[in-house]
């Protein structure tokens, strides 16, 4: 093995081992030690990697964010634009232990980014990442004759609205709201803006 295919190997691993920790305790209990312990790393190596806790955190939600969108698009060439908007959707919540994860990231993010200026603005590049993630495959299906042309970013922001609402809900277990209740909800919405079946596609 090359040293630069460990190196991304040992990154990958801390980066794995950080949203685990940083989802189980949250950020402001984390210390880097925990990190390098989960890693199977020495500290040392971690700070090489990372210098602060801080950039760990931006980089491991930049890593969560990157790994979701990777399974989304893994046969967007062949793949209809509803099911990679319906398969977004699905991954705008907290559909399985996975993303449940991931959104204890988000959870984190949102509370560090309301007192720490930096994370602020990270967090609404990250936001905007979401939007033309979205964005794009709404216009991928208009570009295809497949969906019915519409106001994209104003689709683009009520999704992620509407994810965001429904993803909390969820996170906080209430007996009112389910996964199947949001996302026929949410696909409700999407559906009547882009001409389509009122069913959540599905692979």
């Amino acid at each position: 093995m090359s040293t630069k295919v460990r190196t991304a190997d040992t990154r990958e691993r801390i980066l794995t081992a950080a949203c685990e920790v940083i989802a189980d305790i949250g950020f402001e209990k984390i210390r880097m030690r925990m990190v390098a312990e989960r890693a199977g790393v020495s500290t040392a190596l971690l700070h090489y990697h990372f210098d602060t806790r801080e950039k760990l955190f931006t980089e491991a939600m930049t890593h969560s964010f990157a790994n979701t969108a990777v399974d989304v698009e893994r046969d967007a060439e062949t793949a209809t634009a509803a099911v990679i908007l319906s398969r977004i959707l699905r991954n705008l919540l907290p559909t399985d232990p996975q993303l449940h994860q991931d959104w204890r990231l988000w959870q984190e993010l949102w509370v560090r980014a309301l007192r720490d200026e930096t994370t602020r603005v990270f967090a609404v590049d990250l936001y905007a990442q979401l939007h033309a993630w979205v964005g794009d495959a709404v216009r991928r299906g208009i570009a295809s004759g497949e969906f019915t042309p519409t106001d994209v970013d104003d689709l683009s922001t009520l999704v992620l609205s509407l994810s965001d609402g429904y993803g909390i809900r969820l996170m906080l277990r209430d007996p009112t709201v389910t996964l199947d209740t949001a996302l026929t909800s949410i696909w409700r919405h999407v559906s009547a803006a882009l001409g389509l079946p009122a069913t959540v596609p599905t692979d």
